[in-house]
C-alpha cells in the first residue's frame, strides 16, 4: 500500500510537471498568428516588396514541423508560394542552431521579371544579415538562433512554374542535397509530363567544387561537367563543357514551351561561364557557347525557293534542308536573354546558304546570302522582326537586276538577275542612303 501511494505521488509530480512545462511553452512560445505576423515582416524587410502570408503553423511533436502556405508578393506579376514545409534538426534547436534537415515546396510561380524586382528597396544592414552566406565550416548567427554550417540538407519541390520575361510558362520539379555552404552534393530538375523526358542531374565529385552533369532532352543527352572556382577579385566563377548528341531541336524547343524553327538532330560541343557575387549574379551572366552540326533537317514556317521566286512577297512553308552547322551562342542579359547564331551555313539540293541571326525576346535580325551555285551566285536576304511573323527586305538594286533576269530567263534566271543587279549597284553606288527597301510582312 505504501509503495503503490509513493508511486501514485511521483505519477502526480511528474504529470504536474508536465502541466506547469506547457504552460511555460505556451506563454513562451509565440502563437501562429504572431509568428505569421513576424513572418511578414521579415520577408518584406528581405525582400523589399510587401508580402502577404496566408498561414503559418508550427508543431513540436511528433517532430519539430513549421508549415507557412499561401505567400504573395505585391507586384505586377506575384510571386506565389502554395505550401512551404521545413523540418528543423531537433539537436541543433537544443544547441540554438538554426539547421533544417528537409524542406519540401509545393506550388509556386516564379515570374522572372518580378524576382528582378527583389532586393530593391532592402537596407544595407538587411541585406548584410540576410544575403551574405557563411563559408563553408563556419556558422552565421541569426537573431539568437545560430545558422548552422549547413542549414539545409534536403530540398524538394513539385509544380513549380517559371514565367519567363516574355510570358512563356514551363513547369519544373526536382530535388537537391546540400553539404556545408550550399554547395549540392546531388540535384535534379526535370520537366514534368515532357516525352521524350528532359532533365539535369549534377553529382558533386568528392569534395571538390566539380560536378557531373548528366542532360537528357529533346530524345537525346548533353552529358559533361561544370566547375565553380573562386575568381581572383573575389565572387565566384562557373565554367563548363558539355557534349549534345542527337538532340531533337524541335522536341527541345518544345520542352520548354517554344515554337520549333528547325527539326532535325543536333550534336557538337557547348561551353558555359559565369561569373558574380551571388547564385543569382551567377544565373543573370550565364553564357554559352556551341559549335553544332546537323544532317537532314527542316526549316519551320520558311520556304527559302519560295522567298527568292516571290522577291521576299511570299515565304510561308518549309524547306528541306541536308545539312546545317554553325555556332549558337546564348547570353543572359538585362533584357533578357540573347540569342545569336553565327558562321551559319546549310544547303537545300542546288541551294546553299550563309549568314548570321540574332534573336531577342523572339524577334530576328539576320542576314543570309542565298546562293545558287555554290560561292558563285548569291541572293542577298535580309530577316526581322517577329519570329510569327517575320518581314523580308531585298535591296533595291537587286530588285531592279531581278526584273531584268525574268527577261533573260524566268524561275532561276530571276535569281541570277537579282545578283548581277545587286552587284551593278553596288559598284555605281546605286544603293539607297537608308539602305533596303523593307517588304509588307508576310501573315501566316
Amino acid at each position: 500500500m505504501r509503495r503503490t501511494r509513493q508511486w501514485l505521488l511521483g505519477a502526480g509530480i511528474f504529470l504536474g510537471a508536465l502541466g506547469l512545462l506547457a504552460i511555460v511553452l505556451v506563454r513562451l512560445i509565440p502563437s501562429d498568428e504572431e509568428l505569421r505576423l513576424r513572418a511578414m515582416a521579415e520577408l518584406e524587410a528581405a525582400l523589399g516588396v510587401p508580402v502577404r502570408v496566408g498561414a503559418l503553423h508550427w508543431q513540436l511533436l511528433p517532430s519539430p514541423r513549421v508549415t507557412i502556405e499561401n505567400v504573395v508578393t505585391t507586384q505586377t506579376q506575384p510571386i506565389e508560394v502554395k505550401k512551404l514545409t521545413a523540418y528543423p534538426n531537433t539537436a541543433a534547436l537544443w544547441q540554438r542552431r538554426l539547421k533544417l534537415d528537409r524542406a519540401e515546396l509545393q506550388g509556386a510561380v516564379l515570374p522572372q521579371l518580378s524576382l528582378r524586382e527583389l532586393g530593391d528597396k532592402m537596407p544595407s544592414e538587411t541585406t548584410q544579415k540576410t544575403q551574405e552566406p557563411a563559408a563553408p565550416g563556419q556558422a552565421q548567427k541569426s537573431g539568437k538562433l545560430t545558422v548552422d554550417e549547413l542549414p539545409l540538407a534536403q530540398f524538394a519541390f513539385r509544380d513549380v512554374t517559371w514565367i519567363s520575361r516574355t510570358g512563356v510558362r514551363i513547369g519544373f520539379d526536382g530535388e537537391a542535397d546540400f553539404d556545408a555552404g550550399w554547395r549540392p552534393r546531388s540535384a535534379r530538375i526535370r520537366r514534368p509530363e515532357i516525352t521524350p523526358p528532359a532533365d539535369l542531374t549534377l553529382t558533386r565529385q568528392g569534395q571538390e567544387d566539380r560536378w557531373d552533369a548528366r542532360v537528357n532532352l529533346g530524345g537525346g543527352t548533353a552529358h559533361g561537367e561544370l566547375q565553380l572556382q573562386p575568381r581572383d577579385k573575389g565572387g565566384l566563377r562557373l565554367s563548363g563543357k558539355f557534349k549534345p548528341q542527337g538532340i531533337e531541336v524541335d522536341g527541345a524547343f518544345r520542352a520548354i514551351n517554344q515554337t520549333p524553327i528547325v527539326a532535325g538532330k543536333a550534336s557538337g560541343d557547348t561551353t558555359v561561364s559565369a561569373s558574380g557575387d551571388s547564385v543569382a549574379e551567377l544565373a543573370r551572366s550565364l553564357h554559352t557557347t556551341t559549335s553544332f552540326t546537323m544532317g537532314r533537317s527542316t526549316l519551320l514556317r520558311f520556304d527559302v525557293d519560295k522567298a527568292i521566286r516571290s522577291l521576299g512577297k511570299d515565304h510561308a512553308g518549309k524547306t528541306p534542308l541536308d545539312a546545317i552547322t554553325g555556332q549558337l551562342d546564348t547570353q543572359n542579359t538585362a533584357q533578357g536573354m540573347v540569342v545569336s547564331l553565327s558562321r551559319l551555313k546549310t544547303s537545300s539540293g542546288a541551294l546553299s546558304a550563309s549568314g548570321k541571326a540574332r534573336i531577342v525576346n523572339w524577334k530576328i535580325d539576320a542576314e543570309f546570302s542565298v546562293d545558287l551555285v555554290d560561292g558563285v551566285i548569291g541572293i542577298p536576304l535580309r530577316l526581322s522582326g517577329p519570329l510569327d511573323k517575320i518581314q523580308v527586305s531585298v535591296p533595291v538594286s537587286a530588285l531592279a537586276g531581278a526584273a531584268a533576269g525574268t527577261v533573260v530567263l524566268p524561275g532561276i534566271g530571276t535569281a541570277i538577275g537579282a545578283r548581277i543587279g545587286a552587284a551593278i549597284g553596288r559598284i555605281l553606288g546605286a544603293e539607297p542612303a537608308d539602305g533596303p527597301r523593307r517588304l509588307a510582312p508576310v501573315e501566316k
